[in-house]
């Protein structure tokens, strides 16, 4: 049995349904167990448990041959990062008194990086799990190419997507969600040892201007990128809701300046199968868009 923590969720969903068409029983971990019907419907086992609650992880993940750990996102995170410490410590409390066969923690590109920013959320809780006596595989995607659903909107009604990601022609590792889901329901049936780390990114990197021309194709008119000035970019963000910016801003300056990268480079990170227009589209075509 494999236990599936954000099946809800793109990636968790996308996990569950790789691990279910490969005939693997799955238990689905989630916060809301109301939502999870059609998984039930489908034969997942289905627990509730809160990412800051080790009691009822443990009970979650013990028995399990694999589990995929996947932590909700803090975009606007305190200074010092204590969401992030607290729920290290709960994993860690958790992995180590179930001590399931496996662990799959979806991390992120960028890990290794020493420079703070948003990403360093994943730096703590790899590190406070880097010494737990279970297999774990950090996998460690790139940017994700679902990002863009904030882009229809004014794709289709101005034709003008503005960017935080610059220059607009420098190519950026990204990555589809199925992606993430397959590989990382591959890696679970997988059998090693120890501790690794595996990176994962598209078919090839894309830069922001062939987001816009994507979209362009898709919509059957004309879409371009429109860079939003360095400068402007706490004042908005601030003015958004967010009462601390600056990781944010310190990873989009290390997505651009070309510190958040693969600790491989590209030349040592899997390639997923899933195109950039395939997201697009789906992006376009789903129910309920903005």
């Amino acid at each position: 049995m494999f236990a599936v923590t954000g099946i809800t969720g793109n990636v968790g969903s996308e996990v569950a349904r790789n691990l279910l068409a490969a005939k693997q029983p799955v238990r689905g971990v989630a916060r809301d167990v109301g939502k999870c019907a059609a998984w039930a419907q489908r034969g997942c086992e289905i627990v509730a448990a809160e990412i800051n609650d080790a009691a009822a992880l443990t009970a979650a993940f013990r028995g399990a041959a694999g589990v995929f750990v996947l932590v909700p996102p803090n975009f606007d995170p305190s200074p010092d990062f204590r969401e992030a410490r607290a729920i290290a410590e709960t994993l860690r409390t958790a992995l180590n008194a179930a001590r399931p066969g496996r662990v799959v923690y979806l991390s992120t590109i960028g890990a290794q990086a020493t420079q703070p920013n948003l990403l360093t959320q994943h730096t703590i809780i790899e590190r406070a799990l880097g010494d737990l006596p279970v297999p774990i595989t950090f996998l460690r995607p790139a940017w994700f190419m679902e990002n863009s659903s904030w882009d229809v909107a004014p794709a289709t009604s101005s034709g003008v997507i503005p960017s935080f990601l610059q220059p607009l022609d420098r190519p950026v590792p990204m990555v589809a969600t199925a992606d993430i889901g397959r590989v990382a329901a591959e890696l679970l049936r997988e059998t090693w040892s120890g501790h690794r780390v595996a990176e994962l990114e598209g078919p090839h990197r894309v830069a922001p201007n062939e987001i816009a021309a994507t979209f362009a194709r898709l919509l059957s008119r004309p879409v371009k990128m429109e860079v939003v000035p360095r400068e402007t970019w706490e004042a908005l963000f601030l003015s958004q809701g967010m009462k601390n910016p600056t990781p944010r801003i310190q990873m989009l300056d290390g997505f651009n300046e070309g510190w958040i990268e693969f600790a491989g480079g590209e030349a040592g990170s899997r390639k997923g199968k899933v195109p950039l227009e395939t997201v697009l589209r789906s992006l376009i075509e789903r129910p309920g868009k903005s």
